[in-house]
């Protein structure tokens, strides 16, 4: 398993304590930033960042930090093919791997204490996408959803060029 790992400035410290735990654990991982504290730097870029490592096979799961890591998986809901969850305990954590198959764990560094988060991560990293029908049903109709999306961005963007 590989693990892509980002964070804005609110998740900065949160994010050193989760690529430590990777490392204990022998869980390859590529940190894609931040590497110091900077105000200025805003978490879509890392959320970027981490879907790209995803999307282009570099990694099979990502976990982003923001303050609240709401910010964060709008953002990753954003990019078609993923699938954030923000869970702030451990059972929504399986869950989200278990029935959604999410492939990015969003992380609050000011709303999460290490502890629970670190829980978080384990649950999150150690469930499998169970692979039911029904949950595959579910995924491919958020996949349409996606598609359905980006065809109407198409099509607008048609209009608004004539």
């Amino acid at each position: 398993m590989r693990v892509a790992v980002g964070a804005d400035h609110a998740g900065l410290t949160l994010k050193v304590s989760v690529v430590r735990w990777l490392t204990e654990r022998g869980i390859t991982h590529v940190d894609v930033g931040a590497h110091t504290f900077d105000p200025g730097d805003d978490y879509p870029d890392y959320v970027r960042a981490v879907a790209e490592s995803l999307l282009r096979g570099e990694s099979d799961l990502g976990i982003v930090i923001c303050g609240t890591g709401q910010g964060s998986c709008i953002a990753a809901n954003k990019i078609a093919g993923i699938r954030g969850a923000a869970p702030g305990e451990t059972y929504s954590a399986r869950c989200s791997r278990l029935h959604n198959d999410a492939n990015v764990l969003c992380l609050g560094g000011r709303a999460l204490g290490e502890g629970l988060a670190l829980e978080i991560v384990q649950a999150w990293l150690e469930t499998p996408f169970s692979g039911e029908e029904r949950h595959q049903r579910r995924l491919a109709k958020i996949a349409r959803l996606e598609q359905e999306g980006l065809a109407k961005t198409a099509g607008l963007e048609q209009q608004e060029s004539c």
